[in-house]
């Protein structure tokens, strides 16, 4: 019995310390407009709020053909393209920005870009009809 009023006493005290961190919780929204709970206790003054789209999703965008309006082959010459040099991953970043599908912010990531080149790279080396 007195180790149940324990567990309980520290889960009170416990949550009694969380509380000031929930109330800074605020509510937004991602591109699918599923909500994301922001806790402004933890960002910075000087933070941006970028949100990004997966390295995969943003190559399989072009690969599925909803970035030929910007240009981007689909399938199978998507993947010829990139494996000859004529597309890069920056070229695709670019038209998913165009496309308003990632922010702007993107064309500056390195290590965003980096991991779209290892997706487009990862494409020419297996089936993506099992994707």
């Amino acid at each position: 019995m007195k180790l149940s009023i324990l567990i309980d006493s520290v889960l009170i005290v416990a949550s009694i310390a969380l509380l000031h961190g929930i109330g800074g919780t605020q509510i937004a929204t991602n591109n699918s407009s599923e909500p994301i709970a922001i806790n402004s206790n933890n960002l910075s003054t000087h933070s941006t709020n970028v949100s990004y789209l997966k390295p995969f999703d943003a190559a399989f965008l072009a690969y599925q053909g909803n970035l030929k309006a910007q240009g981007i082959p689909s399938g199978s010459t998507l993947v010829s393209q990139y494996q000859t040099g004529n597309l890069t991953a920056l070229d695709v970043v670019k038209a998913a920005v165009n496309a308003k599908k990632l922010p702007a912010e993107a064309l500056n990531d390195r290590g965003y870009l980096n991991a779209v080149e290892s997706q487009l790279t990862s494409f020419g080396n297996t089936d993506i009809s099992s994707y």
